[in-house]
C-alpha cells in the first residue's frame, strides 16, 4: 500500500504540471486576444477619425449636402428700373457682381454658399454664356438667390457694411432682401471633380 503513495504523488504532480501548463497557455491566449481586441479598438478609433476627416473635407469641398444656420440674399429689379447690364439679359446684376458677393460672403465667414441652388466650390465657375449667366454649367436668371451657411449675425453684419457691395447694388437700382435663416439646406456640388494635370504631392 505504501508503494502506491509515490506513484500517486507522481501522478498528481504530473496532473498539476499539465494543468499549470494549460493555465499558462490559456493565459497567453487571453493576453493575445486582449491585445487583438485593443488593436481592433484602436483601429476602429483611427478609422472613425479618418472618416470624420474625410467627411469634413468633402463638406468643405462641397461634395456632401449640408445644412445649418446662415443668411439668404435675394436680388431682383426695382419696379420701373430700365437699366440693364452690358450683356443685355434684362438684369442690372452681372457676373462680376455675383463673384464679388460670393467673395464678400467668404470673407464674412461663410462655410458653404449657393447661387440659385448651385453649390459654389473651388471647382465652380461663374461666367457669361451669350446673354445668360452660367454657374456650374447651369444657366441662371434673375431674381438671384444667394444662400450662405455660417454665423448668421457675422454674415449679416459683414454684408451690411457701409460702402459694401450690397449697398452699391442698392444704389444702382437692385432690390436687395437679406434675412437670417435658422436652417438652410444645400445640395452637393454635382459638377466634375476630376483633375487631369494636377497630382497629389506626398
Amino acid at each position: 500500500m505504501a508503494s502506491l503513495v509515490p506513484a500517486r504523488i507522481e501522478d498528481l504532480t504530473a496532473q498539476l504540471n499539465n494543468v499549470t501548463a494549460e493555465r499558462d497557455s490559456l493565459g497567453q491566449k487571453v493576453a493575445s486576444l486582449n491585445q487583438q481586441l485593443e488593436d481592433i479598438r484602436n483601429n476602429d478609433k483611427e478609422m472613425a477619425e479618418l472618416q470624420k476627416e474625410l467627411q469634413l473635407a468633402n463638406m468643405v469641398g462641397g461634395l456632401y449636402p449640408v445644412e445649418g444656420a446662415g443668411v439668404s440674399i435675394t436680388m431682383s429689379e426695382n419696379p420701373g428700373s430700365l437699366q440693364t447690364n452690358e450683356n443685355g439679359n434684362g438684369s442690372i446684376v452681372n457676373v462680376l457682381d455675383l463673384l464679388r458677393l460670393v467673395n464678400e460672403l467668404r470673407a464674412s465667414g461663410a462655410e458653404a454658399i449657393t447661387v440659385n441652388d448651385q453649390r459654389i466650390t473651388a471647382m465652380s465657375e461663374i461666367h457669361w454664356s451669350g446673354s445668360m449667366i452660367v454657374v456650374n454649367q447651369n444657366r441662371i436668371a434673375p431674381p438671384f438667390h444667394i444662400q450662405a451657411i455660417g454665423d448668421p449675425s457675422m454674415l449679416e453684419s459683414g454684408m451690411s457694411l457701409k460702402g459694401g457691395y450690397l449697398e452699391t447694388l442698392k444704389f444702382n437700382g437692385v432690390k436687395i432682401e437679406m434675412k437670417k435663416e435658422e436652417k438652410i439646406k444645400m445640395a452637393a456640388y454635382n459638377g466634375s471633380t476630376r483633375m487631369t494635370f494636377g497630382k497629389a504631392v506626398n
